[in-house]
């Protein structure tokens, strides 16, 4: 393969395509948040409140409920049970606030319900990081071995393996992700936090959410795709 390959080949439009995906959908759940973020819930619970009040209604009274900093940086930490509300989240009384919050209420709930794919995915965080520190380094080390003698097949084959770590973990978030807005929608009712109206509107930007994590996954797998189309069961020889 000449050495201009690496950098000039028509498989770059997969890393392209992949990264128009990524920022489409993040404009978009930006854009309905921001929207909903403007429509309050007529029981005028903030976040916080709405969290406090799911997590008590399923008898989770060990998790705290805490601000953090950043927007829509929400998320659940498993590990010492705390679930962390962004500033636009935690004290605002909007549709979009209350369903951000009762989404990361979802997880847990999960957590406490020791749900399996939250379990495995929990399990691949570490596994993940690593092939996602390793892969680039890894398949760089194989073009430059390429241009001398051996072991490069093996270096680019490593990060290929590597950056399916990555790949996997992104496919196994997404039915954790999805599952745990069901569970909030249906809760957010149950409890009489949203009405149906409301409803409606939380579910847009739950589904705005649930989006940018169906294009980084897809993303992923596009990028996964170029790599074995370039390096994939490439010999040493070659």
């Amino acid at each position: 393969m000449p050495y201009f390959y690496y950098y000039y080949d028509p498989t770059w439009i997969l890393l392209l395509i992949g990264a128009v995906i990524c920022m489409i959908a993040s404009a978009r759940v930006r854009t309905t948040f921001n929207k909903y973020s403007k429509v309050y819930s007529h029981t005028g619970m903030t976040g916080a409140e709405a969290a406090r009040r799911i997590l008590d209604s399923r008898g989770i009274y060990d998790v705290q409920v805490v601000p953090t900093q950043g927007n829509l940086t929400d998320h659940y930490d498993p590990r010492d049970r705390t679930l962390r509300l962004s500033q636009t989240v935690y004290g605002a009384s909007s549709v979009a606030a209350v369903g951000v919050a009762a989404h990361e209420c979802g997880h847990a709930i999960q957590d406490a319900e020791d749900y399996s794919p939250l379990r495995i995915r929990t399990a691949l965080v570490p596994v993940a990081n690593f092939g996602s520190s390793v892969s680039m380094i890894l398949i760089i080390a194989g073009i430059i071995f390429g241009f001398g003698r051996g072991g490069s097949s093996i270096l680019l084959n490593l990060g290929i393996l590597c950056f399916s770590l990555v790949v996997l973990f992104q496919l196994v978030t997404l039915p954790v992700e999805f599952n745990a807005s069901k569970r909030a929608m249906v809760l957010l009712q149950d409890l009489g936090i949203l009405y149906p109206e409301e409803a409606v509107k939380t579910k847009k930007v739950l589904s705005a959410a649930a989006l940018t994590y169906v294009a980084g996954a897809l993303s992923s797998l596009l990028q996964l795709l170029r790599l074995v189309i370039l390096f994939g069961g490439r010999r040493d020889n070659d």
